[in-house]
Formats: structure tokens, C-alpha cells, sequence
């Protein structure tokens, strides 16, 4: 839970706008070289994360729900060499607190193989950091203009 100091429908706007999730969704020192978005209820995500050692880590996944600016809900995947190794249900809501908006974001693993370990080791912190890079979006107007 966070408290992101800008209108629900903007932060809302960050999930669902390709061009502002590719400056935020990825953890610190990752940039995002290809992000695409077919936001409708069972429209694909398609992100590929670029760690500093310039490995591309691709992530799947579909939008499940949108209840545009208040609710998110969607599937998220993490491919290794091509194979859907993590399977998350992430659920994000937008609450309006007087132009601020309240965000909440719920991930539960709904599938992992044994090969997806590491990447479970660090996706609390992940997640976290995914989030704080957000908020610096957010806050810098001039990102967003």
C-alpha cells in the first residue's frame, strides 16, 4: 500500500499507457526496451525487462478485469528460454483520498516451476522497487509531459 501524491486516473494511467509503465515497470537498474498493451478484459501485456547485465527478462500476461480508474486485476507471467516458468494474480486498486490516490497492490503466485526460485527469491523487492520507481514518475511532472 502507497500513498502517491497525483489524481487516481493518472496513476491509473501508468498501468495501462505503454510509454509511462516502460519508465517504471522493472526493478532498480532495469529498463523496459519493449512494453505493449492491449488493455480490455483478456488483452495481452507484453513487457521485456533489460537487467544491467543487458539480459532481456520477458513477462506475458493478460489483463483479467479493468475497472477504470478504481480496479486492475491481471495475470502476469515470467518466461525463461521461452517457457512460462512464474505465473502471478496481481490486483491493483486506485483510491481517490482528496486528489492523492491510495494504491494497493496484491500479487499471489498462482503457478511456479522449479526453475522460477530465483526470481520468487527477489520479487518482494521487486515489486517495491517497481513501485518507488513509479512514485518518481509520478512526481516528476515533467516525465509526463
Amino acid at each position: 500500500e502507497r500513498i502517491l501524491n497525483a489524481p487516481r486516473e493518472l496513476v491509473f494511467k501508468a498501468w495501462t499507457d505503454p510509454k509511462m509503465m516502460a519508465k517504471w515497470w522493472s526493478p532498480k537498474y532495469f529498463t523496459n526496451p519493449l512494453v505493449e498493451l492491449d488493455v480490455r478484459p483478456g488483452g495481452a501485456i507484453r513487457v521485456d525487462m533489460q537487467g544491467p547485465d543487458r539480459v532481456i527478462y520477458p513477462m506475458g500476461g493478460k489483463f483479467l478485469e479493468i475497472d477504470e480508474p478504481s480496479r486492475l486485476v491481471l495475470n502476469t507471467t515470467a518466461i525463461m528460454n521461452g517457457v512460462e516458468i512464474l505465473e502471478n494474480l496481481v490486483t491493483v486498486t486506485f483510491e481517490d483520498m482528496n486528489g492523492k490516490t491510495k494504491l494497493n497492490l496484491s500479487v499471489l503466485v498462482t503457478r511456479a516451476t522449479p526453475e522460477a526460485a530465483g526470481p520468487m527469491e527477489g520479487m518482494d523487492t521487486g515489486f517495491i522497487q517497481m513501485i518507488d520507481k513509479l512514485v518518481l514518475l509520478i512526481n516528476n511532472v515533467s516525465i509526463l509531459e
